[in-house]
């Protein structure tokens, strides 16, 4: 029987030999093309540390997505409420120069994350008190996030020269250090794994986080049990901005070290995916965003060494994750239990018939 840890590994593995067979079919060589994508993400010792460094922010924001989903609150605006972290990071930090190194990641990782909790928090305050679907929201706002870093860019945050449309440079003190260096290793991968054990914890053993599964499996079973569900709504999506919001302000404080446009390439997005193989598992989130992160970082050397275009990555990625989705289907159940008999565990994501309503 394919548990739910087992699914992702199913599902990646039927997908690789759909992709197999196109690119047999169009006379590319499959065990090339997948050697070239590993050779990329893993090859060698700054490869991995690239890998990790893609993966970085998908954590953060995988775990943002993923905490919402619990609850039933589809949070689509993981990009916004990290691009949002990444501006509060990028004002802060270069006045930050004259603080001690430890206070000064302190309040630029502070910073970040209290932009994305404000913007989390506008989609939670309207889905508790206005009634507003937060999917409409969260993506309205990511909108009005990707607009408020290119204002930002061009006008208060530009550099002193005004010849680039980039911020100045945050402090030093305000920048997390790298780790057997020339590599990119830094302080905010650590964080990213003991933030997913945290949620973890949060979610499966602390009343808190039973409150917050019991209102994604029937909002209104928990409100007749006296969960306030406008006052745990507005709470969830503040938190899942905020450690959203950390990610990017860790990306401006570890690599990037100032703001420009276009300062995430979809991490939000594709966070969506990343939890959704996890089933929505905090601790999941890390081989699931590592996984992201490797298809991201190899699909460069694919398209250098076999030609193959790095959209392929891509159609993997949506592969994967309708054939999770497909697993999840009455068709699926009722023929795993013809093949392996009666399954002995829920699935961790409650069938579409038990949701609440919108």
């Amino acid at each position: 029987m394919l548990s739910s840890i087992a699914k992702p590994f199913a599902a990646l593995a039927l997908a690789a030999a759909l992709i197999s067979i196109v690119l047999a079919a169009l006379g590319a060589s499959p065990v090339g093309v997948f050697a070239a994508l590993g050779e990329g993400a893993f090859g060698n010792w700054y490869a991995c540390v690239d890998t990790i460094v893609k993966s970085t922010p998908l954590v953060f924001t995988g775990l943002a997505v993923s905490l919402a989903f619990s609850g039933a609150l589809w949070n689509i605006g993981a990009d916004g409420q990290l691009t949002i972290g990444a501006i509060a990071a990028g004002a802060i930090g270069p006045h930050l120069g004259n603080l001690p190194h430890a206070i000064a990641i302190a309040i630029i990782l502070a910073a970040g994350s209290l932009g994305g909790a404000v913007w989390g928090g506008v989609a939670g305050w309207l889905r508790a008190r206005r009634d507003v679907n937060e999917v409409i929201s969260t993506i309205m706002l990511n909108f009005v996030a990707v607009q408020a870093l290119s204002w930002v860019v061009h006008g208060p945050l530009m550099e002193p020269s005004r010849a680039y449309p980039t911020s100045s440079p945050i402090a030093r003190a305000a920048q997390l250090e790298f780790y057997f260096a020339p590599s990119r290793i830094n302080l905010g991968m650590i964080l990213a794994v003991v933030l997913a054990a945290a949620c973890y914890l949060l979610l499966f053993h602390t009343g808190a986080g039973f409150e917050l599964r019991a209102m994604g499996r029937n909002r209104r079973a928990a409100t007749f049990f006296g969960i306030r569900i406008p006052a745990l709504t507005f709470r969830v999506m503040a938190l899942s901005g905020a450690m959203a919001g950390l990610g990017g302000a860790v990306q401006v404080s570890a690599i990037s070290h100032r703001l420009y446009e276009k300062l995430s390439p979809g991490w939000g997005f594709e966070a969506i995916a990343v939890a959704l193989v996890a089933r929505l598992n905090p601790l999941g989130i890390i081989p699931a965003a590592l996984l992201f992160g490797a298809l991201d970082n190899g699909s460069q050397a694919m398209q250098r060494t076999q030609g193959i275009s790095p959209e392929l990555v891509q159609v993997i990625q949506g592969l994967v994750i309708l054939i999770i989705l497909a697993f999840d289907t009455p068709a699926w159940s009722g023929l795993r239990e013809q093949i392996f008999g009666a399954p002995h565990d829920a699935p961790a994501v409650p069938p579409v018939a038990e949701m609440p309503d919108a």
